[in-house]
């Protein structure tokens, strides 16, 4: 059964219920539906109960999943990769840290694609974590596996990295709601990079206002993440100007999506809320440039994984050389995405293709960033479709990259221009929740959360 953290800690005060019996509950629901699902590769079945004294913190009754590639001290982490498959964390990430400081507790690691790349889950070495609406179809990815175990009602929050839409997408595929916040507000030590100037930390819940209590706890300044910063502009205005991106509802997006999103906008409107259209006109380029980028920043990444300090147990007296122990253990060791990846990144990074690729994609990202500083001129926030179709089959893209990484289409011009996003449920086709994309200028979480909040009451009622 699906709850939020406030009605746990509400259910806990008025004496329904305890700590301790939540905590069994979700750790019975993960024995009888994690088979089915995968969506946690690790439980951690004795984690620390929180102390009486702790009941009053903002994250008491909240029980997280957290994603495979951020780093708890002494446990796993496994990136979803054979290549750090027996990988022991030697600290804990600063997200985490700050979760058990504020009264959460973790439940368990959760399924990812390897190293986060990926929109479906399915390039885990560990198998694919599964739809709990429908298991032949995919959670979404790269967090899917958080993703399907709030949906599921393993757990009540979860953490997952959003690099190109990897916590939105899988959020719109579960019916949860997942958040990015804006590039540097969230620490990323202890988290394994894969794309650095897009890799973003956030929460995945049942409603907005527990992703607000979230980011409140993880999000600030951090010694150990030098990007890091506390600048959030704050907001207390209850009116919004609402920007319809008129780029992202032409062909390409699903009709069963689209009718659903207008239906939500129509709601938006009768409540009184000012809708506009607007327009990003480097849109179109915008995936290519993201994949010329991430690529580029994944081939750099992945050099440490050498097999030298960390990587495949094998015989190394029986590599003859270096470059045999190398080719040995990144060959074993990494996954068709991965090495696409590489190679792609790689490439663009060299001499000869350098201007002509990884620069050029630099110079529409930052036309990107413009399009949205002139957009935020003229509206508070922006709404945009999450993905452009239903969760799809398992199988049904894998052997297809390009149309894989379409998925992406909605979600990366949100960390192209480093912006906070939210995806929310807004209504239904069928069985499955369809996700609604809400943007807002870089640190202005609070006008985001506002906007949402209000957003998904109009769409509830």
């Amino acid at each position: 059964m699906k709850t939020t953290i406030k009605g746990v800690q509400e259910k806990i005060k008025k004496g329904e219920t305890s700590h301790e019996e939540v905590f069994s509950s979700y750790l019975a629901r993960i024995k009888e539906r994690n088979e089915t699902t995968n969506a946690f590769l690790t439980v951690f079945e004795k984690s620390k109960t929180v102390n009486e004294e702790k009941k009053e913190l903002p994250l008491y009754g909240a029980f997280f999943a957290v994603k495979d590639n951020i780093l708890i001290k002494e446990e796993r982490c496994t990136a979803g990769s054979k290549i750090l498959e027996h990988y022991v964390a030697p600290y804990t990430a600063t997200v985490v840290e700050k979760i058990l400081e504020n009264g959460g507790v973790v439940v368990g690691k959760t399924n990812l694609d390897e190293f986060a790349m990926g929109s479906s889950t399915e390039n885990s070495t560990f198998g694919p974590s599964r739809n709990p609406i429908d298991t032949e179809r995919v959670p979404g990815g790269s967090s899917g596996g958080s993703a399907a175990a709030i949906a599921d009602g393993m757990c009540n929050a979860g953490l997952g990295s959003d690099t190109g839409g990897s916590i939105r997408q899988p959020a719109a595929f579960c019916g949860v709601v997942g958040f990015k916040p804006t590039y540097g507000t969230v620490s990323r030590s202890g988290v394994m990079s894969m794309s650095s100037s897009f890799d973003q930390v956030g929460p995945f819940t049942n409603c907005v206002e527990d992703a607000e209590t979230v980011f409140n706890v993880i999000s600030g300044k951090d010694e150990r993440d030098s990007v890091t910063s506390d600048l959030i502009k704050k907001e207390t205005q209850e009116n919004f100007r609402v920007g319809i991106l008129k780029e992202y509802f032409v062909d390409g997006i699903n009709q069963e999506v689209k009718r659903v999103l207008q239906e939500a906008i129509k709601k938006i409107e009768k409540a009184g809320l000012d809708v506009v259209e607007v327009s990003l006109p480097h849109t179109e380029y915008a995936l290519p440039a993201y994949e010329i980028i991430m690529a580029s920043e994944v081939s750099t990444n992945m050099a440490r994984y050498d097999g030298i300090r960390y990587g495949l147990e094998f015989d190394r007296p029986a590599a003859k050389t270096m470059q045999d122990a190398y080719l040995k253990n990144r060959g074993e060791g990494f996954g068709k995405e991965v090495k696409r990846r590489i190679i792609l990144g790689t490439y663009a990074l060299s001499a000869g293709y350098y201007d002509a690729y990884y620069i050029r994609a630099q110079k529409i990202r930052t036309l990107i960033a413009e399009d949205f500083k002139s957009v935020f001129k003229k509206v508070d926030v922006v709404f945009a479709p999450t993905t452009p179709t239903l969760p799809f089959k398992i199988g049904e893209k894998v052997e297809d990259p390009l149309s894989m990484h379409l998925s992406d289409i909605f979600t990366v011009t949100a960390n192209l221009a480093g912006l906070p996003a939210i995806s929310l449920p807004c209504g239904k086709s069928g069985d499955f929740s369809v996700g609604a994309q809400v943007l807002a200028d870089r640190f202005y979480e609070d006008k985001l959360f506002l906007a949402a909040k209000k957003f998904e009451k109009i769409w509830k009622s």
